[in-house]
């Protein structure tokens, strides 16, 4: 054995206790050890002191023996307590064999390992913290020991390095920091737990301050939130609330950019809250210094706005998220580079280039200290952060396509793409093309409330001057299987103008653009059309001038070879025409044509109103054109009379005793001046069969006064004259003839249309 070697200055005696394998006789022989260093230390004989370490480490607590290297720990702490304040001058070589005993496969050896360190750092105290990764290291390994004595002996040395540490301001944190970051990965929960305390312990220091280096380790700790242990977590949580708390305190020391990454990256269930909840405060305490990485919260926040009452506190959070980000797009985000360039850097103010921060066409921040953070806060100069379009534009349009995207996210999405045409309008009409189709597609939304803030968005995209083109055919998408092609030579698009007030907005490329396309949809989608069709064309009429919107669809309609659907389609647009509310002004636009643009309008819609012949004679019902009503329906004759014609005039009397044609009703008191009017709603009434309909008409017809004054044949002594006088701009004859031609078309489809089911094997 090791007797057999000079280990002077250890006498044989001593050699052969610590070499026992009872614990009292080692424990005497460390007694003897600490009495002869005490010596040494009186003698200032740091040679010999040396020596003693140097043969307890080598020849005891690194030997082969169990019970050898039992010694040799109790007596490195013996020297350790024998050289009380001194022992700082030799603590490498007292710390490192009892660190290399805790890898040690005997859980005893680990046990005496650990009690051996707590004696030295219990004497050096202070002077130990130059040696502290070391110590943390091994400790953070005796955390997740297996035996429980083993790691009841880690936390008192734990507990004892963490007074020291706490009563120190000599704590080299920059050292500490990449440790920290690696050990922060650690699976192991006691681990996990050793580390959560720590980062605890050092957070509430004054004199280190750990919220600089947060960037380095916040990744880890997110993922330490979502560990299984509810214990784990919740300590987890305290940490985190703390840094949120002097991140409150201190905004202008905090790398809010280096950080804002790492809380979008976790956002799944457990750790969502937390995440959501530091989101909010970096926007608001941050501001546009997070716009680059507003694609990423958005793909974090945009999921969670539909989560229902059980996660209602997530919610809440990521509204606010969504809310504040929203705030901090400005219209200066929509300058062009070198713009924005001209405006943040005068000639010759030394500003450095933008292209400083640019790396492979990207905007990015950098930012490695609390002053610079604080500059960027402060400073007026909006060049080094860029807003992140084109990201924010493919988040945005991935949730649209998404079947699974929940009503809220969809309601935010179509916010943000009003924010975004509003606030950037140049910039936002370069995505539009890639947009529109979907934005189209969103109009078959189940909910109300969706279908609304898709039109607002439609609409900002018709009417906004940003989207005015060279020509209207530039934006039209190449796919020809979902739009309608601009029929040639229709008078339907609307002239830019100045005039930006809500009642009549300036209308633009996109808009004829999208009416097409909207038409082409309702074609495709019958059941659109029937469901929501009076609900969307009613809301475009608010949001955009009815009359554009009438103007337009019925030139559309004119050049339509669907018959059937423009007849479909004309009807819906007359019922809407007479019957909504917002259609009031526009009624009455039409009632009178007292002005050219008036009588134009109506003969525009007119021609497209033929593909209906009852909507036709609602039409000049409406614009008092007596007349020529009683001339349209003398050619109902000729006309084919089916059961859906009849249930058309069916509700066109009806909508004779409806509110709207109280003016028509009551000009049946002047018999004299409406004969042409009387005359129409007897043709209708002829038109009809006996039903409850035609019992209405006619009660209606028998309230008219005097009856003998209905005579239309002329007396030159007593011509019979009618008020309304036809208009100058209006060509009658013209309008008959156009009528006469629509309705031939009408009736040559549809014996096409019976002869095919007649035949089915035959091609037309």
């Amino acid at each position: 054995m090791n007797t057999e070697k000079d280990f002077s200055p250890l006498t044989p005696n001593i050699v052969r206790a610590l070499n026992d394998k009872l614990y009292e006789k080692r424990k005497v022989a460390a007694l003897e050890i600490e009495k002869l260093v005490r010596e040494f230390v009186a003698q200032n004989n740091s040679a010999q002191i040396r020596h003693v370490i140097q043969i307890l480490a080598t020849e005891f607590a690194l030997s082969q023996h169990p019970h050898s290297r039992k010694g040799g720990l109790i007596g490195l702490a013996a020297c350790s307590i024998a050289l009380g304040k001194d022992s700082g001058l030799y603590l490498k070589e007292l710390i490192d064999p009892v660190l290399t005993c805790f890898n040690d496969s005997d859980s005893r050896l680990r046990y005496y390992a650990c009690e051996a360190l707590y004696n030295i750092v219990k004497v050096a105290r202070g002077a130990v913290l130059p040696h502290f990764n070391v110590l943390f290291d091994g400790l953070s390994k005796l955390a997740a020991d297996p035996d429980p004595n083993v790691k009841s002996g880690s936390e008192l040395l734990d507990r004892l390095l963490k007074d020291i540490v706490t009563e120190s301001n000599k704590f080299d944190l920059v050292a500490f920091v990449p440790l920290l970051r690696e050990r922060i990965y650690s699976n192991n929960q006691y681990a996990r737990q050793f580390i959560i305390s720590w980062i605890h312990v050092l957070e509430s220091v004054p004199d280190i301050n750990l919220l600089d280096y947060l960037p380095e380790f916040l990744d880890g700790l997110f993922q330490i939130l979502g560990d299984s242990s509810k214990e784990i977590r919740r300590m987890c949580e305290v940490v985190l609330g703390e840094f949120l708390k002097e991140i409150k305190k201190n905004p202008s020391s905090v790398k809010f950019a280096e950080m804002a990454n790492i809380l979008v990256i976790h956002s799944n269930d457990l750790i969502q809250l937390t995440s959501m909840t530091w989101m909010r405060e970096f926007i608001q305490l941050a501001g546009r210094v997070v716009l680059p990485y507003s694609s990423g919260i958005l793909t974090a926040v945009l999921p969670c706005l539909s989560y229902d009452d059980r996660k209602k506190s997530t919610k809440e959070a990521a509204s606010a998220c969504n809310h504040s980000l929203m705030k901090l797009v400005t219209p200066e985000d929509d300058e062009d580079d070198e713009e924005s360039q001209t405006k943040s850097s005068p000639p010759g103010d030394g500003t450095p280039s933008k292209k400083e921060g640019d790396l492979n066409g990207k905007s990015y921040l950098r930012i490695s200290t609390g002053s610079l953070i604080y500059s960027v806060l402060c400073s007026s100069d909006r060049s080094a952060v860029t807003l992140d379009l084109d990201g924010i534009v493919q988040v945005l349009d991935r949730h649209l396509h998404d079947s699974s995207t929940g009503m809220m996210t969809c309601i935010a999405v179509l916010k943000w793409l009003y924010h975004l045409y509003i606030k950037t309008p140049r910039k936002m009409f370069k995505h539009t093309d890639s947009l529109f189709p979907m934005l189209l597609k969103t109009l078959s939304d189940e909910s109300d409330e969706v279908i609304l803030k898709d039109l607002e968005v439609l609409a900002e995209i018709a009417s906004s001057p940003a989207g005015q083109t060279d020509t209207s055919g530039s934006c039209d998408s190449s796919d020809s299987k979902t739009e309608l092609h601009i029929p040639g030579g229709v008078t339907g698009v609307q002239p830019v103008v100045t005039d930006l007030s809500p009642s009549t907005p300036s209308m633009n490329s996109y808009f004829y653009k999208f009416m097409i396309n909207l038409l082409k949809r309702f074609s495709l989608e019958r059941k659109l059309l029937e469901m929501r069709g009076a609900f969307i064309i009613r809301q475009l009429c608010l949001l955009l001038h009815a009359e554009n919107i009438f103007h337009s669809m019925a030139d559309i309609l004119l050049k339509e070879e669907d018959l059937k659907f423009a007849s479909t389609m004309v009807q819906t647009l007359n019922t809407i025409l007479l019957t909504s509310a917002e259609l009031f002004q526009l009624r009455n636009q039409l009632k009178d044509l007292r002005t050219q643009e008036s009588c134009a309008l109506f003969c525009c819609l007119y021609r497209s109103w033929c593909h209906n012949p009852v909507a036709t004679v609602s039409l000049c019902f409406l614009t008092q054109n007596y007349r020529h009503a009683y001339d349209l329906i003398q050619k109902f004759g000729d006309l084919e009379v089916t059961v859906d014609f009849l249930m058309e005039v069916d509700k066109l009397v009806q909508l004779i005793e409806s509110p709207i044609f109280t003016y028509l009703r009551l000009q049946l008191l002047d018999v004299e001046h409406n004969p042409y009017l009387i005359k129409a709603l007897y043709g209708l009434l002829m038109l009809l069969p006996q039903s409850q309909v035609f019992q209405l008409l006619s009660h209606r017809l028998s309230c008219v006064p005097n009856p003998e004054l209905m005579r239309t044949v002329e007396d030159p002594k007593a011509p019979v004259k009618d008020k309304r006088l036809p208009q100058p701009h209006i060509d009658y004859s013209e309008l008959l003839q156009h009528f006469d031609r629509v309705q031939s078309k009408h009736l040559e489809v549809r014996h096409q249309r019976a002869g095919r089911s007649e035949h089915p094997d035959r091609k037309l």
